[in-house]
């Protein structure tokens, strides 16, 4: 019971943008999770800020997990290569940057400033919308390695901030 109260915390806290001290002396600001159905860690994806909250000019997106026991844990060297990492991130200008994340090469998610704080944007069913958060249904193969059924992207539109979602199913 306790795990799933720290998990629906975490959960929640994440939806809304909440600054933290870095130890790099910049902030950090939550922009999106990826959950999955294989357990309760969650993948956060943070934005780092400069003190007068542009975004950091080196690497501004940072990913690690969150465990189910609330730890925060990096993300191995495959994970980071091949599954939830960032593939590539480009800073676009001050406050904006081009994400590709290493396991959805095909998801464009540009990263920027949104009234007072910074939102991940991605296109949802054909609409520009706030991502939220990813999720993803896999089962594990006889190999040992996970075989995705479905990716879910969940977020709002950015013009009327109605919830959207879409399911995309690998081929």
């Amino acid at each position: 019971m306790k795990s799933f109260v720290m998990i629906l915390l975490l959960v929640v806290l994440s939806l809304f943008p909440q600054s933290i001290p870095a130890v790099s002396g910049d902030n950090v600001s939550h922009l999106f999770f990826i959950e999955r159905s294989k357990n309760k860690n969650l993948v956060q994806y943070d934005i780092r800020l400069t003190g007068n909250s542009n975004l950091a000019n080196i690497k501004p997106i940072t990913v690690y997990w969150i465990l189910e026991n609330g730890r925060r844990e990096e993300l191995s060297r495959i994970e980071r290569t091949y599954a939830y990492g960032i593939a590539h991130q480009e800073k676009v200008d001050q406050n904006r940057v081009k994400v590709i994340l290493a396991g959805l090469k095909g998801l464009e998610i540009i990263v920027e400033r949104m009234n007072d704080s910074f939102k991940a944007m991605v296109s949802i069913n054909g609409r520009m919308s706030i991502l939220e958060k990813i999720y993803i249904k896999s089962e594990e193969e006889r190999t040992g390695l996970p075989k995705i059924l479905y990716i879910d992207l969940f977020g709002w539109t950015r013009e009327t901030g109605l919830p959207i979602r879409e399911r995309i199913v690998p081929k």
